[in-house]
């Protein structure tokens, strides 16, 4: 059965409409998604199946990029410097060998705090603070700045207590007030109560029994690296499927995991960053934005166990996942199957969102075709 696909592209995108109502055709009967688009600061695609296109979503570790964008601007003002110590900002978190840490190295995922000895319960994991307070205190798992791997749950209470600790407010609060409320971007740390209708709850992933056999045949264990990252050695192990669905991890915001957000709102705040929007000049200055997008953590990643590209708090999206995009084009995906970046040459910003958890459990597959399909579009408009 043919799915009505809503919305609208800019001319000389019905390719990328194409593209998207074929991945759609293939997909479980109940899929529900979001794909947004701008160029050079203009919308170009806006496209939803199975929902509204106001509909929120729960997007996993996107939600880094929205933190670290709070970064960038800091670095920019000169309210941080990349080359101090963490410590100039945050004296506890010398304890146990992390005072040479640096906060560039810090937000490239070198500090080697990715999780606690115990572990985090859920009351705190969806606080930033909280989580802090405990990695202040943990003995990193490797020697600060010699390697790197994924801090998936816990960069974010990292780098948000640096924030804390310069400006005085939180880092959602800054979030807030200098990038989602002057663009009016569906893209929260923190869901209003006023906004809870519109939120969809994520639906668990539906493995083919193919793909659950490539799922059972990882190797773990519960003391791995992973599962400390991932929270997932503790009494309660962390179901990170329904994490966007309790109510308290949206209220809160965690600037790791806890981001609710359309397309619109992902692809929105990286056209804010790199393109003029309503008047209003690009957030990040040409020379911010590249040292962002500059790759810091190359090769094997400790947690992930396999090769992986960061920025400063950004995935290195082109190296990772596309490598038809720009030299510097910087994003994050989330677990959920979520995606969003910036390509600062072409001037494409792009956002992805779905509700059912996506296999393997990163950025959904149809994220290569679909982000293909609207670069294609771009470079020929």
């Amino acid at each position: 059965m043919t799915r009505e696909i809503h919305g609208t592209v800019a001319d000389g995108f019905e390719a990328v409409r194409e593209e998207f109502s074929a991945f759609v055709a293939e997909e479980q009967a109940d899929y529900e998604g979001q794909l947004c688009a701008y160029v050079h600061g203009r919308r170009v695609v806006d496209l939803w199946v199975g929902g509204e296109a106001d509909d929120l979503y729960g997007v996993y570790s996107s939600t880094k990029g929205a933190a670290h964008l709070v970064v960038a601007l800091l670095v920019q003002d000169g309210t941080l410097e990349l080359d101090r110590k963490v410590t100039y900002y945050w004296p506890e978190f010398a304890a146990e060998g992390k005072g040479q840490l640096t906060l560039r190295e810090l937000i490239a995922h070198r500090a080697g705090v990715v999780g606690t000895d115990t572990g985090f319960s859920r009351q705190e994991l969806a606080d930033d603070r909280q989580i802090a307070e405990r990695l202040a205190d943990q003995r990193p798992f490797w020697r600060p700045g010699t390697a790197f791997g994924y801090h998936g749950m816990v960069i974010g209470a990292l780098t948000g207590e640096v924030v804390r600790r310069a400006t005085g407010r939180t880092l959602q609060e800054v979030y807030e007030e200098r990038v989602r409320a002057p663009y009016g971007l569906d893209f929260f740390l923190g869901l209003p109560a006023a906004h809870e209708p519109r939120f969809r709850t994520t639906l668990p992933m539906a493995p083919t029994a193919e793909q659950r056999a490539l799922l059972d045949a990882v190797p773990g264990g519960p003391h791995t690296l992973a599962s400390i990252a991932f929270n997932r050695h503790t009494a309660e192990p962390t179901d990170l499927e329904a994490l966007p669905n309790d109510p308290l991890v949206r209220a809160k915001g965690p600037a790791s995991v806890g981001g609710v957000a359309s397309a619109r709102g992902l692809a929105g705040l990286y056209a804010a960053a790199i393109s003029e929007r309503e008047g209003k000049a690009p957030l990040l200055k040409e020379d911010t934005a590249a040292e962002f997008g500059q790759m810091h953590s190359v090769g094997y990643d400790l947690v992930s166990r396999a090769h992986r590209a960061y920025g400063l708090g950004f995935q290195a999206t082109a190296d990772v996942y596309h490598p038809f995009l720009g030299a510097g084009t910087f994003g994050h995906a989330g677990a959920g199957g979520s995606q969003a970046f910036a390509d600062p040459r072409s001037g494409l910003a792009y956002g992805y969102t779905r509700r059912r958890f996506a296999f393997p459990g990163g950025p959904a597959p149809e994220n290569d075709r679909l982000a293909a399909a609207v670069h294609r579009a771009a470079l020929s408009g």
